[in-house]
């Protein structure tokens, strides 16, 4: 059995205290293992997008803790929970956030020069990624010079650059044809096949369906978890 990677427990997000408060999370207990692949479901409005926020240190909670990696990450100050991060999680976005006037090489490089990665790392990082993911031969285009599909899989072989443990994809086909879609699940999957834990965030559930554990959410309570009795590593079914 592998080790707990995130453990949240009673996690609650206020918006507005008070006489019109908005309770976006209202008591989420949650564990995920290392080497998981959980997809997060829920219709616009559930809460799915804050719990990602959480999961992701880039907000904190109104209450209750997330212990990610056994340091508990729901108090820490801006920078602290910057460093948690840069270390721990690569985010996949669905708008892709690629820098338009720089190459694809140079998207990927960008992050890293941020976190003081010297120069011939992180290129070799940035080949490394792009190879990864099948665009070897984009290196020197533009996003606006690709389809929506290679400018997702720059945007994962950013995230992946650095081989951080946690790969956080918010409704990362959301903006991509079926072609491109079934691309960006099966990098996904192979990701997964490597060792990282990967948490995809979806309202569809045909794309929820091809993780290993589901969990929906609902007027930010979790309604329903297939936990450990049906994730029984189900790759064989897309290989």
């Amino acid at each position: 059995m592998e080790n707990i990677l995130i453990e949240i427990k009673d996690m609650t997000k206020v918006y507005n205290p008070g006489e019109n408060e908005v309770r976006a999370l209202d008591g989420i207990d949650l564990q995920i293992r290392e080497k998981e692949f959980v997809a997060i479901i829920g219709h616009s409005g559930s809460g799915k997008s804050t719990l990602m926020n959480m999961l992701g240190c880039l907000d904190v909670p109104s209450s209750g803790t997330y212990m990610l990696h056994n340091i508990d990450v729901s108090d820490l100050e801006d920078d602290e929970l910057s460093d948690v991060r840069n270390r721990e999680i690569g985010f996949i976005f669905q708008g892709f956030n690629l820098i338009q006037n720089l190459t694809a090489v140079e998207n990927v490089t960008l992050p890293l020069i941020y976190r003081g990665v010297g120069k011939k790392e992180r290129n070799e990082l940035a080949l490394n990624a792009l190879e990864k993911v099948g665009l070897s031969h984009r290196l020197e285009h533009r996003p606006a010079q690709m389809s929506g599909g290679q400018q997702q899989r720059v945007a994962i072989a950013r995230a992946i650059a650095q081989a951080p443990p946690i790969i956080l994809a918010d409704e990362p086909t959301g903006n991509l044809d079926s072609n491109s879609t079934k691309e960006i699940m099966q990098i996904l999957r192979e990701l997964h096949g490597e060792g990282r834990t990967v948490i995809l965030i979806t309202h569809d559930n045909e794309i929820a369906e091809q993780a290993d554990r589901v969990i929906k959410i609902s007027d930010g309570k979790i309604v329903s978890d297939t936990g450990t009795a049906q994730r029984r590593y189900r790759k064989e079914n897309y290989e």
